[in-house]
């Protein structure tokens, strides 16, 4: 009997799979970079911004922090209204308004307008990752979703590598107003680019850009259904969720984590300056190191590793929740800063944090998809981003307090670890098994939601 190792033919003429899920993911991964290119602009062009507008510190301070207040009040109704029209239209409407924000502070010429215009971005920019978590539940199977979460969620650690140097740059060639202008233009191309791109899975297979074979991968390894859209989250599934333990643990335990998180982002660049006696210029260069660090090991970690190990046969609780719980305790280093009085250990311990803090970050922004009843997904990630939200309007002036109390970040850092042991308890104990919530008992008004 004849054998042979030649692969059979294959015919030039049979419709190739597709892989159009990783485009999508692509999308949203530039989606999460340009929403934080805006976010960070006025931070990059403020000391200029507030000399030119004769702001006061104070005043710049109100001006930093509109943005997040609106962004949290906006989570949980974001997320409602992505579960009841799509992404696709929630996004196509939002993306261009918060361009406009962008270009409606270069023409700014005083503090009100200013604080208008932030206000107005974090509105528009409330839906970016409960966008990306039901984008991820509907285009992914549950063994990809690792990969696919990294993906829109470590941009946002690399816009503090790239994007700070970038606006700069834009400051530096075309002035302050310059900066917001260029992000405002970058803004409405990708909302172009938006436009034409995303479609639904069932869509995009109707238009021939999603093979079969990938939609019935997507579909069969356990991708929401797009029928699942157009579910109304009423009060009382809101409020069914806000009771269920999964979600508590989860939201509260991502808040730990984004307290430290925040706290980076707005003191880092002063602690170095400050604690260390490094320049302004040095301090960027040094607050770059850690994240640019971060965004490898988010995608290779809390990616393709979770992903890989899921794949071979282990169980995804365990998979997740040890990676997840591991990047708390890798996190939890940055106790060691308050004892740290060289650059080079600082920057060792701070960089080992915050890899901590991405990886935990990525694989919490998985859970929503998975543990969400159907057609919830965007709100239960939008309850978690809107604890986190909190977080982070706390963690800054609590740093604050702190450092003008004692005169150091001895004090602030050890609260940041505490606040991370505190996490890692809330997702070992609180959080449990990575599995669907159950579902409301019949009677209950939830149950007609989901039904």
């Amino acid at each position: 009997m004849p054998t042979t190792d030649t692969p059979p033919a294959i015919d030039p003429a049979a419709p190739r799979p597709t892989r159009f899920r990783w485009t999508i993911v692509g999308l949203f991964g530039a989606y999460e970079l340009i929403n934080y290119l805006d976010r960070i602009n006025l931070s990059v062009a403020g000391p200029i911004f507030a000399d030119h507008l004769r702001i006061s510190p104070t005043a710049l301070g109100i001006a930093f922090s509109a943005f997040l207040w609106s962004y949290a009040l906006m989570q949980i109704p974001s997320g409602i209204l992505l579960d009841r029209i799509g992404v696709r239209w929630i996004c196509r409407i939002l993306i261009p308004i918060w361009a406009l924000a962008s270009l409606l502070t270069a023409v700014a010429n005083g503090l009100g307008l200013v604080i208008i215009s932030r206000l107005v971005l974090g509105v528009s920019e409330a839906p970016a990752f409960p966008s990306a978590m039901k984008a991820t539940a509907n285009w992914f199977p549950r063994v990809e979703r690792g990969m696919a979460t990294a993906m829109f969620s470590a941009p946002s650690r690399l816009s503090n590598v790239i994007g700070a140097p970038l606006v700069g740059l834009a400051v530096g060639v075309w002035g302050w107003r310059g900066a917001f202008i260029a992000t405002g233009i970058l803004s409405l191309v990708f909302a172009v680019v938006f436009w034409l791109t995303y479609r639904e899975p069932a869509d995009a297979r109707r238009t021939g850009r999603l093979s079969p074979e990938e939609y019935d991968y997507i579909t069969d390894g356990g991708a929401h259904s797009d029928a699942t859209r157009g579910a109304v989250v009423t009060p009382a599934l809101l409020w069914y969720l806000l009771r269920q333990r999964k979600v508590v643990g989860l939201s509260l335990g991502l808040a730990c984590a984004g307290y430290m998180s925040w706290m980076l982002l707005t003191w880092l660049p002063g602690f170095f300056q400050k604690e260390l006696g490094t320049s302004v210029a040095k301090s960027g260069v040094y607050t770059a190191v850690p994240w640019a660090f971060a965004f490898v090991l988010e995608m290779t970690v809390a990616g393709w590793l979770v992903d890989a190990l899921i794949k071979r046969g282990l169980r995804e609780t365990t998979v997740r929740r040890g990676v997840l719980i591991g990047g708390m305790l890798l996190a939890c280093t940055v106790g060691l800063m308050g004892v740290s009085h060289s650059l080079l250990w600082s920057l060792t311990w701070i960089t080992v944090g915050t890899v901590g803090i991405a990886i935990s970050f990525s694989v919490s922004n998985s859970i929503p998809a998975l543990i969400a009843p159907p057609g919830a997904a965007a709100t239960v990630g939008s309850i978690m981003n809107f604890v986190n939200a909190m977080a982070g309007i706390a963690a800054p002036i609590v740093t604050g307090v702190l450092l003008q109390k004692t005169g150091t970040f001895t004090i602030a850092f050890l609260v940041a670890a505490v606040i991370l042991v505190i996490g890692v308890v809330l997702y070992t104990v609180v959080l449990g098994a990575i599995e669907p919530v159950p579902a409301p008992v019949a009677g209950d008004p939830a149950a007609k939601v989901i039904e």
